[in-house]
């Protein structure tokens, strides 16, 4: 079951965004969901639903937080995004393909198609939980990325958010509601200390 206050709950979104999302920002200032094994166990069980059992080992959650960021690279890219607080620790757009493309390569090796009364998938065993979950992610990113829904991916404007959402309505311009609510109080305020000057 899904717990209800954690950050990273945000139905409708897809998981590649709500990975993405795992950095948010507050007035406090930016905070990371993924700092430790224990938190991605229990975003990987909350968000992919994957029970991993225990928790992931520090280079699992090395190879989630790149991921991530690698996603938030790319998504900053398309997006045309230029916030100073959304900005991702990996260097470049080709250094964040590249650790995408890694990442979904095991997807690819995760499966083989077997043949015999009739066609069947076979999973290998190699790959750990962590790592499929992680490669499954990637390969869903890619899909997000370049598929019908690819012009969708936005950045939220609004004050103090770092967020990313997939524009599912012709009119949706922040990630959440309260977001919109920020802005138009925001505007409103404006409004009502300009006509006092």
């Amino acid at each position: 079951m899904p717990d209800p206050s954690a950050q990273w709950v945000l139905p409708g979104e897809p998981m590649p965004v709500r990975l993405m999302n795992t950095v948010w920002a507050d007035t406090a200032g930016v905070h990371d969901d993924l700092t430790t094994s224990t938190a991605l166990r229990r975003w990987l069980t909350d968000v992919a639903g994957v029970d991993v059992g225990s928790d992931p080992s520090f280079a699992e959650l090395t190879e989630a937080r790149t991921l991530r960021d690698s996603l938030r690279r790319v998504a900053a890219f398309v997006t045309d995004d230029d916030r100073p607080a959304a900005r991702s620790p990996v260097d470049s757009v080709d250094a964040a393909v590249a650790d995408i493309n890694d990442m979904a390569a095991d997807q690819a090796r995760a499966a083989l198609l077997r043949q015999g009364d009739a066609l069947r998938r076979e999973s290998l065993a190699h790959a750990p939980p962590v790592r499929t979950a992680l490669a499954g992610l990637a390969a869903e990113a890619i899909d997000l990325l370049t598929g019908a829904s690819a012009g969708a991916l936005r950045a939220c404007h609004a004050p103090h958010c770092v967020l990313y959402f997939v524009k599912s309505h012709p009119r949706r311009e922040w990630c959440s509601q309260a977001c919109g609510n920020r802005v138009r109080a925001a505007r409103h305020y404006r409004r009502i200390r300009s006509g006092r000057q």
